[in-house]
């Protein structure tokens, strides 16, 4: 072990201070060999992207090829569409004025595109329509190899007693519709089972991910810890709507995060479960606002090269962290310890949280009652002893050294900037390390 160790730091000596590193534990089903370093390195790079964006294909207000455009000359290197229950796959038509966008989307498009892009036609009532560009169609335009990349996703739009569960599927082939089921649970592992049978069939690489778990409070810790095949989840929600930090009666998406995560390595000996950063956009056209917009969280992706193959199995193994506007150095994890590193900001200070449960922790539960005593349908109330602070750190630099008896440990990163266009009011930048687990952890599957 001792050995193996020297081996390891010298590997990320000869790496140097900057790009974030990532090392994980040979026994985790969900991580690389430690013997592996990953840098930003001339090799490995990061790429800026976002998972879940909406368009006219079904509730935003702007035209496909314009919000690409967006994200492209805002810096970002990848763009996931995922309209709700759509793919960008057919030929449409709308109604050029009557629609969420109407004359301002369509005055934009036009004058973005003057030369035989933009296709009008009027219908047999005498009502001007535009089609819509698909996919591919989009992508030859707007997408630049190597560059940036669009990757085709569907936002599958669910429920269960008329209540909303939504999932992100990414890089998928073919339209997944709502599966149903017969509970909460049920219909998250329904859709789940349905895109990782459509993942073996086309040997694609492809992943879903939980939406806005506390949108209209329908996902509970209890239920999304048991879906299998569903490893990846929205920590931060740009959507003004979705309560990322619950109320008095409701977990944030943070804590409903460590509960899952210790019941997922402690009870049910799966996979760790990643967080994401999304924006959720729906509207493009008066930033900033009060609205759904672009640009407020997205993830940072460790990947060889920019493909949707790459970036999805980058996904997939955790080799990403999600941000609201920190930016990191470097993130090492192994068998002792983990250490970040901010890249730092002029004027801004930086608090880093290492978080995590440990073996012996308190296995209480409570339910959440109402105001007349009685149980309430959300995540139930856990002890402190699940997703506690172990350390905190100020400074750009954290540092912490496993306990024989940690489970896992995640990394959060505080920063004193304010948002410049918040969810909600007086958010500050953050950003979300995934998490590692610890000696005690890693005798779980």
């Amino acid at each position: 072990m001792r050995r193996r160790s020297r081996k390891l730091f010298a590997a990320l000596a000869a790496c140097g201070a900057f790009g974030l590193i990532l090392c994980f534990d040979r026994w985790q089903s969900d991580a690389l060999s430690p013997d592996q370093v990953l840098a930003a390195d001339g090799v490995f790079r990061w790429y800026r992207g976002n998972l879940h964006t909406h368009t006219l294909w079904s509730d935003g207000d702007d035209y496909p090829e314009m919000v690409a455009l967006w994200y492209k000359e805002h810096g970002y290197d990848f763009l996931s569409f995922s309209d709700h229950n759509t793919l960008l796959r057919k030929e449409r038509w709308i109604n050029v004025i009557e629609n969420k966008g109407g004359q301002k989307a369509f005055d934009k498009l036009s004058s973005r595109f003057p030369q035989n892009w933009v296709e009008t036609r009027t219908n047999q009532v005498g009502v001007q329509e535009i089609r819509l560009k698909m996919f591919d169609e989009i992508a030859a335009k707007v997408a630049t190899d190597g560059k940036f990349l669009l990757i085709q996703g569907e936002e599958i739009s669910d429920e269960y007693n008329n209540i909303p569960i939504h999932m992100n599927a990414t890089n998928v082939q073919e339209t997944i519709p709502p599966m149903r089921g017969d509970s909460f649970y049920e219909v998250m592992q329904r859709n789940t089972d349905a895109l990782v049978a459509q993942r073996d069939r086309t040997g694609r690489p492809m992943i879903i991910h939980l939406n806005h778990p506390n949108f209209f409070y329908a996902i509970t810790a209890e239920d999304l810890a048991r879906v299998r095949g569903e490893n990846l989840f929205e920590v931060y929600n740009g959507h003004p709507l979705v309560y990322n930090d619950g109320d008095e009666t409701h977990a944030s998406a943070e804590r409903i995060w460590d509960i899952i995560l210790t019941q997922r390595i402690a009870v049910f000996h799966m996979p760790l479960m990643f967080g994401l950063a999304t924006d959720d956009a729906h509207n493009y056209h008066n930033i900033p606002s009060r609205d759904s917009e672009p640009g407020r969280g997205w993830i940072e992706v460790l990947s060889r090269e920019l493909t949707p193959e790459a970036i999805v199995k980058s996904i997939e193994r955790g080799l990403f962290y999600a941000s609201t506007g920190v930016k990191l150095d470097r993130y090492l994890s192994n068998f002792h310890a983990v250490d970040v590193v901010v890249h730092p900001e002029e004027g801004v200070d930086y608090t880093i949280d290492f978080i995590g449960t440990r073996t012996g922790y308190d296995k209480q539960i409570e339910p959440v009652l109402d105001g007349d005593g009685k149980p309430i349908r959300t995540t139930q109330e856990y002890s402190n002893d699940v997703g506690r602070v172990m350390r905190t750190v100020t400074g750009r630099h954290g540092h912490y050294t496993f306990a024989p008896n940690d489970l896992y440990v995640r990394a959060r990163i505080t920063s004193s900037k304010r948002h410049p266009n918040p969810s909600v009011p007086g958010e500050y930048q953050h950003a979300w390390c995934q998490p590692v687990r610890g000696p005690a952890g890693r005798h779980h599957p």
